[in-house]
């Protein structure tokens, strides 16, 4: 039996450089999410392959990785390459929720769950070479970071790794990037607004992590805080920085840093 009332995928009689696109509707979100996907070329459905999840920061959509960064042309070329393995890059919204929902449960939605189970449902569902057996992996930028990391960490039993790029560390920094209220974002407990206190709460599930941030970022420091919290708390992680600010141009350089990790923690 389908675990969606409705499910809609692109026809790949129209497909452009191996972009599907799918819609689903799911109670999480109280109506539909949308998922772009890129598959590599040649996936049949006898293939299992790892899937990586990324999510976008705020403003943005199920398109921002592939037309902000072009992130499937990348990976395509990689893999061509042999620098990576065949992946599945899964891409969706963040249930379009104000200036974003920073995939978090709130205002009788579940942004969260919407990412952690629907996703990889909806992918197993209508994609060749995605399996109940697939490593999972999720990544981010910005919001997409917070999210990553925290979802990564509450769900570490099913992910293999995670990853932030210029992650927002803590709930309070929203503020620097929404329009809606910071009230409108809290949570019943810390635990789900601060990434420390989630890494803290569910260190006995942690997947290997790596974070990384820009010195030019307005987030710099709070990620410099969170590692250097983590360093003294011994909790396992790689932290980098590298020259750029909160920007497409640094996001789709060291993305490849994030699918490297994740090849490698296969």
């Amino acid at each position: 039996m389908p675990a969606f009332k409705t499910l809609e995928i692109s026809n790949p009689n129209f497909e452009n450089n191996n972009l599907r696109f799918i819609t689903v509707k799911t109670p999480h979100l109280k109506g539909r999410g949308d998922i772009c996907v890129y598959v590599p070329p040649g996936t049949s459905a006898g293939d299992t392959l790892p899937i990586v999840i990324l999510l976008h920061g705020m403003y943005g959509s199920a398109w921002s990785w592939a037309y902000g960064a072009g992130i499937h042309l990348k990976v395509n070329e990689m893999i061509q390459n042999g620098e990576l393995p065949p992946m599945i890059i899964a891409m969706p919204s963040d249930g379009l929720w104000g200036d974003g929902s920073a995939f978090l449960p709130l205002n009788g939605f579940n942004f969260e769950k919407w990412i952690a189970e629907d996703v990889p449902g909806a992918l197993r569902e209508c994609i060749n070479g995605a399996k109940k057996s697939s490593p999972l992996f999720i990544s981010g930028l910005s919001m997409g970071g917070f999210g990553a990391l925290r979802i990564g960490a509450k769900y570490g039993t099913q992910f293999r790794a995670i990853s932030g790029h210029s992650s927002i560390t803590s709930l309070p920094q929203i503020k620097f990037f929404a329009e809606e209220p910071l009230k409108s974002y809290a949570q019943n407990d810390i635990i789900d607004e601060d990434v420390f206190e989630t890494f803290l709460h569910y260190r006995g599930q942690l997947p290997p992590l790596r974070f990384d941030c820009g010195t030019d970022d307005l987030l710099i420091n709070y990620n410099r805080i969170l590692h250097k919290k983590m360093v003294k708390e011994g909790i396992p992680h790689h932290f980098e920085e590298h020259k750029g600010g909160h920007e497409w141009a640094y996001w789709s350089k060291h993305i490849i840093s994030s699918l490297k990790f994740f090849a490698a923690c296969m």
